[in-house]
């Protein structure tokens, strides 16, 4: 393998960013991630691996890596409506196909991380946050011509990084899509979420079960972590335009009123001690456009997920892949060595010129699994908001569980498998 002359600087070492940095560096090209945290443990990370996110670790050859890292598949879904079951469906969906699988995604990122500096072409910057990108060949905060193209970032420390190409992966917050001028098109919501982590307990432990509580019309979720502690995601309807999060005691309370009796009195007994919620305000949106000369947007940052059914990490690495096959062509072809100013030019106009491609791959896919999210939480929502109807589907539930677990589990479809087939080719 010839190494690369090209060097590609990733901001945001989530699992877009370290495994693109991995598949990138595998292949000769010189990469630098930069991460803002020192470390990969934060309060929420999603961690639920569908079908479509497992066959995207096959790819990438990280699949062996789940049995050495906190890990659990998930054993059902469930959902119970005003303390009646209305199903279970249980995993797996597909017939000799995998399960959904929860897997502590710090250990993940660490894992991958390590594999990168396995090799030679990869630099890894932690508690370095990107403030800014560089434009043009002097390097200048703002772009001061129509043709002039990202040459890098600036960390917070002042330090300039020049890069032949900068990607963008830091999340739905995404600093460098504002600096780059690329808007984001929020799609409309009503809910946030309030995210508890609560000591370990004997209802889970032998079947994890992941169910989904509506009562009156208070709703969350529940499951247990791959690392071993109970995770619930408390419902807040988010209609007021300063989207507060309530105090970590009435938050307490509410989750409390809802829940089933084992887990109200789980939370009384270790109320002294539960950590404070997370308060998760929900964005979900899409940029009409990824990319300029030098720059691409991937995963949150170009296309930040709604939470039903833990898509953002499945889509994320399913970014990375195709994201690989666009770049590895172009990034492994150029002898920089004799090039000349005028020469490089063309290089860089050669990279700027596949970087709509990948949005091209990219976007229906995004589109339509967002769709799929907005359909069931409209369906979540008018249960939540209508007694009548939580009143009837409760009672009726005896009867028709099956029905609906079979129509429900076939509209998981696309959400568990993706809707288009992502294979690694470069």
């Amino acid at each position: 393998m010839v190494a690369s002359q090209f060097r590609v600087v990733i901001v945001g070492a989530g699992p877009t960013g370290a495994t693109l940095a991995l598949l990138l560096s595998q292949r000769g090209i010189s990469v630098t991630l930069v991460e803002s945290a020192r470390n990969f443990r934060r309060a929420f990370r999603g961690e639920a691996l569908m079908p479509s996110g497992l066959q995207a670790l096959a790819q990438m050859d990280l699949l062996a890596l789940v049995p050495t890292l906190p890990h659990r598949p998930l054993d059902g879904w469930e959902f119970v409506i005003n303390d009646r079951r209305l199903f279970l469906a249980e995993e797996p969906f597909e017939p000799d196909g995998p399960p959904c699988t929860l897997i502590s995604q710090p250990a993940f990122l660490e894992a991958v991380v390590q594999r990168c500096q396995a090799g030679s072409q990869f630099e890894f910057l932690a508690g370095q946050a990107a403030q800014d990108l560089l434009w043009g060949a002097m390097g200048a905060p703002t772009p001061v011509g129509k043709d002039d193209r990202v040459s890098g970032i600036r960390l917070r420390d002042g330090r300039a990084i020049a890069a032949d190409l900068v990607i963008a992966t830091e999340g739905r917050q995404s600093l460098l899509r504002q600096r780059a001028q690329l808007a984001l098109t929020e799609a409309p919501h009503d809910f946030d979420l309030l995210w508890f982590q609560l000591p370990d307990h004997p209802h889970l432990q032998a079947h994890n079960i992941f169910t989904s509580y509506l009562k009156d019309r208070q709703a969350f979720g529940l499951f247990r972590s791959a690392e071993g502690n109970l995770q619930v995601g408390l419902i807040l309807p988010s209609r007021t335009p300063d989207r507060q999060s309530p105090t970590s005691e009435l938050g307490l309370q509410t989750l409390m009123a809802a829940a089933p009796p084992w887990l109200a009195q789980h939370c009384a007994t270790h109320a002294a001690t539960i950590e404070k919620p997370t308060f998760l305000p929900v964005r979900i949106g899409l940029c009409a456009q990824w990319s300029r000369p030098g720059f691409l947007l991937l995963g949150d940052a170009a296309h930040p997920m709604s939470p039903i059914r833990a898509q953002g990490i499945n889509m994320a690495l399913r970014d990375a892949i195709v994201a690989a096959n666009v770049l590895v062509p172009i990034l492994t072809s150029g002898d920089l060595a004799s090039s000349s100013p005028d020469s490089l030019t063309q290089w860089h106009r050669a990279i700027d010129a596949v970087l709509p491609q990948i949005q091209a791959a990219r976007y229906p896919e995004i589109q339509q699994i967002q769709k799929l999210q907005a359909e069931e939480t409209q369906l979540a929502t008018r249960l939540r908001d209508n007694a009548g109807l939580r009143s009837l589907v409760s009672g009726i539930s005896p009867w028709c569980s099956q029905p609906i677990k079979t129509i429900w589990q076939q509209k998981q479809r696309s959400l568990r498998q993706g809707t288009i087939e992502i294979r690694l080719t470069s």
